[in-house]
Formats: C-alpha cells, sequence, structure tokens
C-alpha cells in the first residue's frame, strides 16, 4: 500500500499557542529526519507510530468526536493492530464511514476501545450504511475539525463541549438527505476489536430529539440527542429498515452473534445555505443527566435549570427509560458557540506555558505535546455508573505507569485544580474498590494492569503535598498503605527478599518511601516508623558487581532500561554502581556514546532484528517511557552537560512537524508531556522536592504558575547547533541564579518554582 498523503495542517500563526497546534501530528507512523548524532545508536522497540487523532475534544474532557474508519486503535486512520516496528496499514487512504465518540490518544494495546455511537450524513438510504468515504480536505485545531466526505460534497464539521458533541453538516442540494445513528456497535475494525452493546433502548421522541440507553461493556451509555430541524422525518430502525417515527426500540438481550444494526435516523431537505445541526449530550447516570449535560454544555445560564435524577440502581428492563422533559430548541447550544467556547477553553490553558524564539517548527511541537498532554484523563465527575454520589470521577489513565513521571506532574504544577481533581478521583476509587488503580478505563471489570506496575498513585499524592494541593491526605495515608498490602505488596512486605518482577520491588520501596514522607509530614509517626525499612529495599535490586539492577523479567524494556530511574536517595543509588564515574561510564554507554548506529525493527517480522536490538541494551529514544527520566540522572553524577546533550538530540531528532512527527505511542499524553518539561529545561522528579534545571529550548518562556509567574531567560542558545551530529557541541548550563541569587547544583525545590519570579540561565 503506498503511504497516505500528508495534510496540509502547518498553523497559519505558530506564534499564537492555540494557532501552533497541528492535532494531526502522531496519527501517522513515524516519519522523522535521518538521525544523527546519538540518536543513531538508540533503539526503538515499540511500535513506531503515536497513535494520536484529531478529533476535537475539551481539556480532560469527558467526551471526544473523531471520523472513524475503524483503525487502531482510536478508531481513526490508517493501521492494524501493531505493537512494534511500523505498523502494518489497513487503508491506503485516510477514510471514514461515519463520525464516532469516546476515543483512546496515544495508547497501545490496551485490549479495551470505545468508538460508540456513529454518526453518518447520507445522501442514500441506511441500507448503504458502512460505506468508508475518502476524507478530503481535513483540518483541525484544538477543539474542532473538518473536512469533506467523498464525493458526496457533505462538509462535516466536529466540536466539543465537556460532556457533550456537536456536528454540523453541510450538505448540497438534495430532496432527502439523512443523518444515521449506529447505536449497535463500537469499538474498533480488528480482531477481536469489535464491541456491542448487552442491552439496549432507544427512542425517537420528536423530528428533533431522541435518546438511547446502551450498556456496553457492564457499563450504562446514556445519550440525548437534538437537531435543529423541526420538520424532518424521524425514528427508529433496525436490520438497516425504517421502522418509524415516535417509536422505541427496547433490547433486554443482545448476542453479539445475532445481533442485527439498529439505531435512530433524521432526514429531509437541505440546501448547502443551511447546515444541519446535530447535538448529543452523554452520560452514565441517566438519560435526564445526558440531557441536561447537553443544555449545559455552554457557559450561559440555561433559562430554566432541570433537576438531575440517577437511575444508576435501577435494574434494566424494557421501558425503565424515565420520561424526559425535551427542552426548547432555543436552549440548545449552536455549534458556533460550542466551537467558540472550545477556543476559548484551550487558549486558557495553552497560555499557562508561553514561549518566544526558537523556530516555528518548534513551537509548534511545543504546543502540540502541550495540547497532548492535556486530553486525559477523561473527566466526568458526577458521572460514576459505579456508585452512587457525585464528585470527581475522571476515567482512561492509560496507563499510569506511563503518565505518573511526567503527565501528572504537570497537571499538579501549572492546573493544580484539575490536578487535585485527578488525585480525588484515584482516592474515590481506591475507596469504593478497594485499590489504587494502575489503569483505569469506562468497563466494567477492566484490566487494572496490575502485572505492569505497583503503587504509583503514592508517588503523585507525595507531589500534591509538596504543591501545596488541598487534599484529605489523612484519608490518603489510609488507602495508600492499604494500597501497599495487595497483589505484589503482600510478598513485598511479609518477606525479605526482592519480589520479581524486579520492577515491582522499585516501585513498591517507592511507595513505601513516599507514604512514609507524606506521614511523617501529616504527624503519623507509626506510620513513618513502619515504611521506613521498606523504603530502603530497592538497594537490594541492584548487583554491586555490574551497577545494574538484578536478573529478572522486564516489561517492555530490559534492566538496562530500568536501572536509570530515580531512586529515593540518588546518591545511594550512585555509590552502589561504583560512583559517578562508573555511574557516567553506564550512561555513556546506555545512551550510545561512541557506540556504532543501531538498525530499527522496520516492517514485520523480524525476530533476528529485535533480538539483536534488545540485546544492544539501549536508551529507546522516547519511543517508550521506561528510561524517559535517564538522562536527567547524570545531574546527580555532576554530569548536567550530558543531560543536556542526550535530551536536546532527543527533543531534536524524535520529533517533527507533519502527522509522523512522534518517535512512538504517547500514552495519554506522557511522551508529550516530556517534551513540554525538557522543552523549558526543567524535570521534576516525581514523589520528590526537586525540580531539575538544564538548557532550554526556547531563550524566553513565561511559565503561568497558581499564585505566580516565572519568567526564565536563556543567555547561550545562539550557540546551538542546528544539527545535533556532534553531542558535545549542545551548550551546557553553566549557572542560573533565581530572582538574583545563584543557585547551586542545578536544582529548584518544588516551593521555589511555584514562588515565580526571574530565573536566569546561562548557557555556554
Amino acid at each position: 500500500m503506498t503511504a497516505a498523503p500528508q495534510a496540509p495542517t502547518t498553523p497559519a500563526n505558530p506564534t499564537d499557542p492555540y494557532a501552533a497546534v497541528d492535532p494531526f501530528i502522531g496519527c501517522q507512523r513515524t516519519e522523522l529526519p535521518t538521525p544523527q548524532g546519538l540518536a543513531k545508536t538508540w533503539w526503538w522497540p515499540k511500535a513506531q507510530v503515536g497513535n494520536t487523532h484529531p478529533g476535537p475534544v475539551r481539556p480532560l474532557g469527558m467526551v471526544s468526536v473523531c471520523p472513524y474508519s475503524g483503525a487502531y486503535p482510536t478508531g481513526y486512520g490508517l493501521y492494524a493492530k501493531n505493537t512494534d516496528g511500523n505498523p502494518a496499514q489497513l487503508f491506503d487512504q485516510y477514510v471514514a464511514s461515519g463520525f464516532t465518540h469516546f476515543h483512546q490518544s496515544g495508547t497501545g494495546a490496551i485490549r479495551k476501545y470505545y468508538n460508540y455511537l456513529r454518526v453518518t450524513p447520507l445522501l442514500g438510504p441506511i441500507n448503504t450504511l458502512g460505506k468508508d468515504y475518502p476524507l478530503h480536505d481535513e483540518y483541525a485545531d484544538p477543539g474542532y475539525y473538518r473536512c469533506t466526505l467523498g464525493d458526496t460534497g457533505i462538509q462535516c464539521e466536529l466540536t466539543a463541549a465537556p460532556k457533550a458533541a456537536f456536528h454540523r453538516y453541510t450538505f448540497p442540494e438534495t430532496k432527502r438527505a439523512n443523518l444515521v445513528l449506529d447505536c449497535s456497535r463500537g469499538g474498533i475494525d480488528i480482531p477481536y476489536g469489535r464491541t456491542v452493546p448487552t442491552l439496549a433502548e432507544v427512542e425517537a421522541l420528536a423530528p428533533d430529539t431522541a435518546r438511547a440507553k446502551l450498556v456496553v461493556e457492564g457499563v450504562p451509555l446514556y445519550v440525548w440527542v437534538r437537531t435543529n430541524q423541526d420538520a424532518w422525518k424521524y425514528g427508529v430502525w433496525y436490520d438497516d429498515k425504517n421502522v418509524g417515527g415516535g417509536r422505541a426500540l427496547v433490547f433486554d438481550h443482545i448476542r453479539e452473534s445475532t445481533m442485527k444494526r439498529f439505531g435512530l435516523h433524521f432526514g429531509g431537505p437541505t440546501s448547502p445555505d443551511e447546515p444541519v445541526e446535530l447535538a448529543l449530550g452523554f452520560s452514565w447516570r441517566s438519560t435526564d443527566q445526558a440531557r441536561d449535560n447537553l443544555l449545559r454544555a455552554t457557559d450561559r445560564p440555561v433559562a430554566q435549570p432541570l433537576p438531575l435524577h440517577n437511575d444508576t440502581l435501577t435494574p434494566f428492563s424494557p421501558g425503565s427509560m424515565t420520561p424526559g422533559r425535551a427542552a426548547p430548541s432555543s436552549d440548545i447550544p449552536t455549534f458556533a458557540v460550542i466551537h467558540r467556547e472550545a477556543e476559548k477553553a484551550w487558549s486558557s490553558d495553552l497560555a499557562r506555558i508561553t514561549v518566544q524564539g526558537g523556530t516555528a517548527d518548534q513551537r509548534t511541537h511545543f504546543y502540540t505535546a502541550l495540547y497532548h498532554s492535556l486530553i486525559k484523563p477523561s473527566d466526568a465527575s458526577d458521572e460514576s455508573p459505579f456508585w452512587p454520589g457525585n464528585g470527581p470521577f475522571f476515567y482512561d489513565f492509560c496507563t499510569m505507569w506511563d503518565i505518573y513521571k511526567t503527565q501528572i506532574p504537570l497537571l499538579l504544577t501549572f492546573y493544580p485544580k484539575r490536578g487535585a481533581a485527578v488525585l480525588n478521583a484515584l482516592l474515590t476509587i481506591a475507596e469504593q474498590e478497594g485499590n489504587f488503580p494502575i489503569g483505569y478505563r469506562m468497563a466494567r471489570g477492566a484490566d487494572r494492569f496490575q502485572s505492569q506496575a505497583s503503587a504509583l498513585a503514592h508517588v503523585n499524592f507525595l507531589d500534591a503535598y509538596y504543591r501545596g494541593l488541598p487534599l484529605d491526605y489523612d484519608l490518603a495515608l489510609t488507602y495508600l498503605d492499604k494500597d501497599l498490602h495487595r497483589a505484589y505488596g503482600e510478598a513485598f512486605l511479609e518477606g525479605s527478599t526482592p519480589v520479581h518482577p524486579i520492577v515491582h520491588t522499585l516501585d513498591l520501596s517507592y511507595g513505601c518511601h513516599c507514604l512514609g514522607q507524606l506521614a511523617a509530614a501529616m504527624g503519623d509517626t507509626t506510620l513513618a516508623h513502619n515504611m521506613a525499612p521498606h523504603a530502603t529495599r530497592w538497594q537490594s535490586a541492584i548487583d554491586p558487581e555490574t551497577g545494574l539492577l538484578i536478573d529478572s523479567t522486564y516489561y517492555e524494556g530490559g534492566r538496562w532500561n530500568y536501572s536509570f530511574r530515580f531512586f529515593p536517595d540518588m546518591d545511594q543509588r550512585i555509590a552502589l554502581a561504583g560512583g559517578p564515574e562508573k555511574y557516567t561510564q553506564l550512561l555513556d554507554a546506555f545512551f550510545g556514546f561512541d557506540c556504532d548506529p543501531c538498525t530499527q525493527l522496520g516492517d514485520p517480522p523480524y525476530p533476528e532484528a529485535y533480538a539483536t536490538g534488545l540485546a544492544l541494551n539501549r536508551f529507546q529514544g522516547l519511543n517508550n517511557e521506561p528510561d524517559m527520566e535517564s538522562p536527567w540522572t547524570y545531574h546527580f553524577a555532576g554530569r548536567p552537560d550530558r543531560t543536556a546533550q542526550v535530551v536536546h538530540t532527543a527533543l531534536r531528532q524524535s520529533f517533527h512537524t507533519g502527522r509522523g512527527g512522534l518517535p512512538g505511542n504517547d500514552d495519554s499524553g506522557a511522551i508529550s508531556s516530556w517534551y513540554v518539561w525538557s522543552a523549558i529545561g526543567l524535570f521534576p522528579v516525581a514523589g520528590q522536592d526537586l525540580i531539575l534545571l538544564s538548557v532550554p529550548l526556547f531563550p524566553e518562556i513565561t511559565l503561568q504558575l497558581p499564585e505566580s509567574t516565572l519568567t526564565i531567560t536563556t543567555d547561550g542558545l545562539d550557540a546551538m547547533p542546528v544539527t545535533v551530529e556532534d553531542p558535545q557541541a549542545i551548550p551546557t548550563l553553566q549557572s542560573a541564579t533565581l530572582n538574583g541569587t545563584p543557585i547551586t547544583n542545578h536544582r529548584l525545590t518544588v516551593q521555589q518554582l511555584l514562588d515565580g519570579g526571574e530565573l536566569h540561565l546561562r548557557c555556554s
């Protein structure tokens, strides 16, 4: 198959944060410049595609809407399931059979998928549903997407509110256009990727109003549907046949093997000067709440506030949907209003960090990375389908071991109200379900990924404490302590030897360290005392002969990839490696200094190439997350110059403009948030009161912090080479002052960062 054409998506004004974002970056297989310098030696084992999508969503919004081709894993794009190397293409061009709701962002093989409520504008009858149309003239910016659907002449526009999606379709002149909603399917079109409802109620109430309840993967999804066409024909359909208006379909048991398609439809005459608008409010609680989420999709006051209802615990049975009062059309926000508010929301959030200087491409990289860092997890506050009661509720932690080091600290630092809501949601999950999740999706009984990592929430609760976030830390201590006693934690706490896979020993020991620090701060001396001996047990995972981790099994990497993470006591970690010089030598070998170039996997199959690459024991070059903090550990060995060399090689070599501009799965913003931190010359040591300093990408940066502003200015960036063939030519950080006071050891406390002021860096 031929490669898909690149869309002309270069932002019109890359100096404006909103206009600089290119939502298409990461949608296509990785296409970067020929690697130079250290980058030639890095080996990429994971899928070489960002797995992002360009569909509109609000910052941390519950609802997204996107063209649907059925490709992996978001439903948008070209590819079959892929976990390593180049992805295989399903399509030779971008196509869509309609537009779906709820999507992953940048993830890989997570085994659960969304893509519910496919909406398709048709010039033909319902039985043409499912045809793939080429996508022409694609355009996207944050909160907005536009395309033309094949040769139909139908212009399609999408935007989103926090809990609602808005469509606008401009049809050619015709006597009968159709808007068809397929309620019978979700997921993606790969083997075992399909999701179908097990229970459903679908009802057409009026020419401009409909509603539905679907139970998918054990979770009820409620939808309230409105159009701006109150004179169109309307109804429900089943098995590609119109059943009629004012009717309901009720399925109290659906089997995937015998299911026939069903849904809602609206149809009537159209002209190019009268766009058709479709609005869908969603809820995990009730159709009334879905309706109210639609009415409250804008900040403007609602003429008649509607009471909230909650039928989460009502047994599902035919006719169980509660009667709903349809609001007048004037109460439904228009597409244009929601589009403006989406732009306003994204503009405000992106402006928290402003950069000056650099190239237009670098600013596009930066603001697109910040955009991708603010998509997940999804805020469904007051919407938990799993327990009654309102409050913070987030899902799509996909997954914590990807985002806890960079993305969650980014939220806690620059968007603290949302960061606090995320942690409160995790705390509520622990209260209701008995544990803090490692991965959490909107599906009952979803795989929590406990085999991959342990005790990650502990790190971020301590991060929140250092940032002064107002959480119930006493309650958190209770559940953080309990969480350490499940799964691998029980064997860890009750035994004296490391648990395997050895990464769990590292995670659990770090979790005990973080819990002990938090307990001491809260005055719980008993809990702090109990945690102290376990907080140092990470040392038993280090082989003193090699300075690396001991032999074990490792997830998505080898012992080299996990050996250079942050530890509670980095001085002791370096001592166990034989001292700073020996530790630096190990890092140099890991990052490929003076090593020969390596060959990437390319197209499968490649059994020998995979084994050969893995045996290199090399940095994964931001193709994956296990070692993404490793460049910054040079700081603790007294070699911040090496940090700058590796980080700037990655910033310049592993990211690019265009659809293929990410080195691998973005994993809910984990890789993108690494880029944001590194580009501003700061890096958080998750779970510690420490921010590391290095050479930023931009000469002037302004950070809007919760109660202050920090301006970062840097001298000496004009000496930065255009290429990075010679890492020694990259400037290093020589000195730093904060409000005129010298900074030692190239590091700040979290409070120093939050207090703001003027941080001046000198590089040469």
